[in-house]
């Protein structure tokens, strides 16, 4: 008949969540299954994010933060490298966020059993979109310490496996903070939801050119809108508003994120 029973499914996500490898294994393979995959899918999407709303007393800043410096190291770099080892835009700012958290501990980590845990590495995860629709947010273990090649490769793997549905247990119950990046199809800024038990999101919206004021002008530069889902168990919005401060100095820094 191509439908499953729901309450059959075993979920082996954060706190039981049920992911997609999970629908994978339990959904018939017939072309009927892949509706019925997408419903559940959303079932378990609604679930997670109410359940968050719910329990979680999230806060939210945001920062604008000029890219140009960024980008232009980007481009250079890019120039010296094959086509397979290019860095995308997405991984200067993954690595940015891994690093910014050394100083602001009360972001990584997880809310369980009424006090917070606070994590030993990054193991940020990323939020991806499925092409039958619904989201998915497995982790890049360990991102705080990989050079950006390593990094952008690893995200590469990550990104092929999640739509393959072939994800590591660990990558789906491991992840300490996410990051959502809406690419350059998205809107100006996110304001996402976090992921429970973790205590923080981090939204990056459409990198545009807007105006921008420097030495007294008024120039057109390359902007992204950085923000900051936050638990306020945890942390207030401003270590909140100081973390995405050393965000955007870090992407001034290009060069030295790649260390």
């Amino acid at each position: 008949s191509g439908a499953f029973d729901i309450d059959a499914l075993v979920g082996t996500g954060p706190q039981g969540a049920v992911t997609l490898a999970d629908v994978d294994t339990a959904a018939p393979k017939t072309a009927a299954a892949s509706t019925d995959k997408t419903a559940e899918m959303r079932k378990a999407i609604a679930a997670a994010m109410t359940r968050s709303k719910r329990e979680i007393p999230h806060y939210y800043v945001a920062e604008d933060i000029g890219l140009e410096r960024a980008l232009a190291w980007l481009q250079a770099e890019n120039a010296k490298r094959a086509m397979a080892e290019r860095l995308l835009p997405a991984v200067l700012l993954l690595k940015a966020v891994a690093k910014g958290l050394a100083r602001y501990p009360e972001l990584n980590g997880v809310f369980r059993e009424g006090a917070f845990v606070a994590a030993t590495q990054v193991n940020l995860g990323v939020a991806i979109s499925l092409r039958q629709g619904g989201l998915i947010a497995p982790a890049l273990l360990d991102a705080g310490s990989k050079p950006l090649t390593q990094l952008m490769q690893e995200l590469t793997d990550l990104v092929a496996r999640t739509r393959a549905g072939s994800l590591k247990s660990s990558e789906l119950s491991e992840g300490t903070i996410t990051v959502t990046n809406l690419g350059d199809q998205g809107s100006q800024s996110v304001f996402g939801i976090i992921y429970p038990p973790q205590v923080a999101l981090v939204g990056f919206g459409r990198v545009a050119e807007r105006p921008w004021v420097e030495a007294g002008k008024v120039l057109l530069r390359p902007v992204v809108t950085a923000s900051l889902s936050a638990d306020h168990r945890v942390s207030d919005g401003h270590r909140g508003a100081l973390f995405l401060r050393e965000l955007a100095d870090l992407l001034q820094r290009p060069e030295e994120l790649d260390q």
